[in-house]
């Protein structure tokens, strides 16, 4: 009877770690990286209504530093970033006069990403919606 406890017990605590595993590896975006050369790009505007803002993350989320880091605006704005370490965001703000389409991120090593703005969703009663 008392061997039966014991066995619930572990299978309870291999459950709650196992779970602890899962969350602690979702939660470490950037953190553990699968690649050595590997970049995330969110570009974002948000239109309000007198005026639009916007801003490029741009994040290393390979395990080895991404070097000769190129942002490339459109429109002929162009920002050169360098190196970034693993695991290094950076967040920034295209030219005022760009006209937003989409921004493509360049470095060493083959990496290339092109993404266009995303609008982030108006919820009603917030600020500019």
């Amino acid at each position: 009877m008392v061997s039966q406890y014991k066995f619930f017990i572990i299978i309870g605590v291999v459950v709650i770690i196992g779970i602890g595993v899962i969350i602690s590896l979702s939660l470490s975006k950037g953190m553990f990286s699968s690649q050595d050369y590997e970049i995330d790009v969110d570009p974002l505007k948000d239109p309000q209504n007198l005026f639009v803002t916007a801003r490029v993350m741009v994040q290393n989320i390979g395990a080895k530093p991404l070097t000769n880091v190129i942002v490339n605006y459109g429109d002929g704005d162009v920002l050169n970033l360098g190196t970034l370490t693993p695991g290094q965001k950076v967040i920034l703000s295209p030219p005022s006069e760009n006209s937003l389409r989409q921004v493509k991120v360049t470095a060493d090593n083959g990496i290339s990403v092109t993404k266009p703005y995303r609008i982030p969703p108006k919820i009603p009663g917030m600020m500019g919606s």
